[in-house]
C-alpha cells in the first residue's frame, strides 16, 4: 500500500516554524479545571523561547545535550521545548507523576529513562518537584532541577541554528510490550508527519479550522499531533490538561464548543469516557455541529463506543460521519495511516476462528476497524515471517517506510537501528490490508496462542465491554501455561468497577465462552488502578503477565494526607542528598 506523492514541508526546523507562527495572530488556550482559560500568542511563545534558551545557555547546557522535561499541560511546557531546542539541545519530555498509588513505580521508569538519555538538566514545577527527589536520586541529572517558571525570568535571549537532519527530540515509546525506548526524532521526520497531517486533515475540509486537545503534551499524540501540528499550520489551539479530563470529562466537549472547534482527537477509552461519565446536565447549550474531525487513535478501536458515542452526542450536533481513525507509533513520529475525513469510521467483520487458526480476515461477526490509508510518501506491507508481502485478508507484520520514520533509537542512529532495514521499520504488530486500507490485529508479543491458534486480546476483551461490574477498558486478556494444564490457556485479568456483585467471574467467563468459544481458564478480579499502564494511559499486558506471574500484581497504595507527607519527606531528603534543596 502507498500514499500519495510525498510532500515538501514548508519549514526546516521547528524552530522556523515557531518563528513563523508568530507573525499572526494565533497561539494556545490553556483550560484549567474550573474551565478559566488564559491565552498566550505564538509571538509571545517565541520571544519567551528565546529567553528560554538563554536561561539554558548560561546554565551551561551546551548543543546536543538533553534536557528531561517533566511537566504539566502548561505555558511552561512549550516554553521549556521550544527554548530547549533553540539552545541546541534535545528536549526529552517525560510523563508526571500522576498515579500516586504507583509511585515507586514511577521512580524505577523515570529514574531509567534519565540514565539511558544522559539527561543534563530536568525542568519541572513546584508541586512535581516535591515528589522527584527519590526519582533524581536513582539518576542525578549533573545540571540540576530548574522550575518551568524560571526559565524566562530574564531578557536577555539566544537562539542557535538548526538543521533539518539534527535531532529535534528524543520520544520514548509506549513501552505496551516492553520497557519504552528513546525514539530519535529529527526536525525533518516531525515537519513532515506535520505536512503528511495537514494534507490529509486540513486541506480535505473547508476552513477555519481550530482544535482542542486534552491529550498529554510528553506523548507523540498531543506533542506533535495536537501542538506542533498547531503551530505548523498555524492555528489555534485549545489545551486541558489530562488530568483534569480524566476528572470532568465534559470539559472537553464543552471546549469544543465554546470555541467552535473543528478537530480534536481522542484513544477509545477517552469516547468511552465521556460515554460513561457525562450527564446531560453538563451539557447544557453545548453545541458540537462544527466538530467535524474526530480522530480515534492510539488504541484498538472498539466500533460499539463510536455507535454509542454518536447515540447519546448526536442530541448535541454532534455528526458520526465526523469519526475517523489512524494508526501509527512513536517511531514514525505519529501517525502511519488515516481514514478519509467526514466519511465516517468503518470496519470489516471477521470469522474470529479463521483469524485466530489461519491468519485469514474471512468474513464472520469480529469487528475491526479500518485505520485508513498510508500518509503521502508513506509505504505500508504486510508480510510473513520470510519476509514476503502477503496479499488482501492474510494476516501478517505490519512495515512502514516513510520520511517521518526515526532517526533510530538513542546512541544507535540510522540505518543500525535493529528495527530498521534498509528504511523499513518493523512495528511488531499485525494486521491485513483490504482495498488499499489496513486493518490491524494488535500487537505480535500480546497474541494469545490456544490449541494452535493465534487470537489478538481484543477478541476477548471486547466481550467485556458489556459485562456489568467490569471496570471499562480495565481488563486484559493473557495466554499462559497453568500447571494442571497442557499447553496455553487463557487468563482473564479483570479490575472491579462501581456495582459489581459477587458471581463476576463467572458473567466474564460466559459473555468470552459465547462470543469466542473459548472457555477462559482463569479469571483474576483486581482493585480499580491495579492494571499497569504506559505513560500515555495503555494497558501493558505482558506487564501484567509478569507481575501476575510472579505475585507483584497488586493495587496501588491508598493515597492520604499521611501517605502523601511520607513521600514528600522522602523525596525532600532525596534532594537536600543532591543539593538540590534550595534550586528554584
Amino acid at each position: 500500500m502507498k500514499g500519495s506523492a510525498a510532500l515538501i514541508p514548508k519549514h526546516d526546523t521547528l524552530q522556523s516554524a515557531l518563528e513563523a507562527a508568530s507573525q499572526g495572530a494565533s497561539g494556545l488556550t490553556f483550560v484549567d479545571i474550573k474551565e478559566r482559560e488564559s491565552f498566550v500568542s505564538y509571538r509571545e511563545f517565541h520571544t519567551r523561547a528565546r529567553r528560554a534558551a538563554a536561561f539554558f545557555v548560561n546554565l551551561g547546557i551546551r548543543p546536543g545535550d538533553r534536557i528531561a522535561l517533566i511537566q504539566s499541560t502548561s505555558p511552561e511546557f512549550v516554553d521549556a521545548i521550544f527554548g530547549s531546542m533553540l539552545a541546541g539541545a534535545i528536549p526529552v519530555p517525560l510523563y508526571p507523576p500522576l498515579r500516586l498509588g504507583k509511585l515507586d513505580d514511577y521512580h524505577a521508569a523515570t529514574a531509567r529513562m534519565l540514565s539511558i538519555t544522559g539527561a543534563r538538566l530536568v525542568v519541572t514545577e513546584q508541586r512535581l518537584r516535591l515528589l522527584l527527589g527519590r526519582t533524581l536520586a536513582k539518576a542525578p541529572p549533573p545540571l540540576g532541577c530548574r522550575l518551568g517558571d524560571e526559565l524566562t525570568s530574564n531578557g536577555e535571549e539566544f537562539a542557535l541554528p538548526a538543521s533539518s537532519e539534527q535531532v529535534a527530540l528524543v520520544q520514548f515509546s509506549s513501552g505496551t510490550t516492553v520497557d519504552p525506548k528513546p525514539v530519535c526524532l529529527s526536525h525533518r521526520s516531525v515537519l513532515y508527519q506535520c505536512a503528511a497531517l495537514h494534507r490529509v486533515l486540513i486541506e480535505s475540509s473547508a476552513p477555519p479550522h481550530s482544535g482542542v486537545s486534552w491529550l498529554p503534551l510528553y506523548h507523540d499524540m498531543g506533542l506533535i499531533g495536537a501542538l506542533f501540528n498547531a503551530v505548523y499550520y498555524p492555528g489555534h489551539l485549545v489545551l486541558i490538561p489530562p488530568e483534569h479530563f480524566l476528572a470532568r470529562p465534559a470539559i472537553w466537549l464543552r471546549a469544543i464548543s465554546r470555541h467552535r472547534a473543528t478537530a480534536s482527537f481522542g484513544p477509545n477509552f477517552g469516547y468511552a469516557l465521556c460515554v460513561k461519565r457525562i450527564r446531560e446536565q453538563e451539557m447544557e447549550n453545548v453545541d458540537l455541529s462544527n466538530w467535524r474531525i474526530a480522530g480515534n487513535g492510539a488504541e484498538p478501536i472498539s466500533m460499539s463506543i463510536i455507535r454509542r458515542f454518536c447515540e447519546k452526542f448526536s442530541l448535541f450536533g454532534f455528526e458520526g460521519r465526523a469519526f475517523t481513525s489512524g494508526y501509527g507509533l512513536a517511531e514514525a513520529s505519529l501517525a502511519v495511516t488515516y481514514a478519509d475525513v467526514a466519511h465516517g469510521a468503518k470496519a470489516v467483520a471477521v470469522d474470529p476462528s479463521r483469524l485466530a487458526s489461519l491468519g485469514e480476515a474471512g468474513e464472520g461477526d469480529f469487528e475491526i476497524a479500518s485505520v485508513g490509508k498510508p500518509l503521502p510518501g508513506t509505504e505500508v506491507e504486510i508480510r510473513d515471517s520470510e519476509g514476503n508481502c502477503l496479499a488482501d485478508r492474510r494476516v501478517g507484520r505490519i512495515y512502514v517506510r516513510s520520511p517521518s520514520v526515526m532517526s533510530g533509537y538513542f546512541g544507535s542512529f540510522h540505518s543500525s537501528s535493529p528495527a530498521l532495514a534498509q528504511g523499513w521499520l518493523d512495528t511488531g504488530d499485525l494486521g491485513f490490508s483490504l482495498n488499499g486500507e489496513l486493518y490491524v490485529c494488535g500487537r505480535a508479543k500480546d497474541l494469545v496462542i490456544i490449541r494452535g491458534a493465534n487470537h489478538p486480546p481484543q477478541e476477548f476483551e471486547t466481550c467485556l465491554e458489556t459485562v456489568a461490574g467490569v471496570r471499562p477498558g480495565c481488563a486484559v486478556a493473557l495466554g499462559f501455561l497453568p500447571l494442571d494444564a497442557d499447553g496455553e490457556q487463557l487468563l482473564i485479568l479483570a479490575e472491579r468497577g462501581p456495582g459489581a456483585e459477587p458471581g463476576l467471574e463467572e458473567r466474564i467467563r460466559s459473555a468470552v465462552l459465547e462470543r469466542t468459544g473459548v472457555l477462559a481458564h482463569t479469571i483474576h478480579i483486581l482493585e480499580p488502578g491495579t492494571l499497569p499502564r504506559t505513560s500515555s494511559g495503555k494497558l501493558r499486558r505482558r506487564e501484567a503477565l509478569r507481575q501476575f506471574l510472579t505475585h507483584q500484581l497488586t493495587a496501588p497504595r491508598p493515597v492520604n494526607a499521611l501517605s502523601m507527607a511520607s513521600e514528600v519527606i522522602r523525596s525532600a531528603i532525596g534532594l537536600a542528598k543532591l543539593g538540590l534543596a534550595d534550586e528554584g
